[in-house]
């Protein structure tokens, strides 16, 4: 079970989100106010990030520079999903360090299969030896 913020400010993904994300034995936490996303995710300390991109106040390229920014989230995978899908919109959101991008609206197979990817890598990346140097 891994612990997923969604950061996002429509209720009915919120809600779509949430139930596919428990469903799949995760534990998710909704935030709708993209100005206390980054406390919300201090507080709640998760392994994974899903951000809307289109948000009010902050947006998501800007929430994730600054969960990029933060010692103690910057190894938390990112993923981004938005309505708005348009040429160079995937690059800009991997440039600002999000390892996913999943356009709406969400293929559940997809989101689910990206979910667990990101999961499996992150754990894979925890459980690297160091290398002696």
């Amino acid at each position: 079970m891994a612990k997923i913020l969604i950061i996002e400010d429509n209720a009915l993904n919120i809600k779509l989100f949430c139930d596919l994300l428990a469903a799949h034995g995760h534990q998710p936490q909704a935030v709708t106010d993209s100005r206390q996303a980054l406390e919300a995710a201090r507080e709640f300390a998760p392994d994974l990030v899903i951000t809307d991109i289109q948000l009010p106040h902050v947006s998501g390229l800007e929430l994730i520079r600054l969960l990029r920014a933060d010692a103690d989230l910057q190894a938390v995978p990112i993923m981004a999903v938005t309505a708005y899908a348009g040429q160079g919109d995937e690059d800009r959101v991997r440039g600002a360090g999000a390892q996913a991008y999943v356009s709406k609206p969400i293929s559940v197979a997809r989101f689910a299969a990206t979910v667990a990817d990101l999961l499996a890598d992150s754990r894979a990346g925890a459980e690297s030896p160091v290398q002696p140097g």
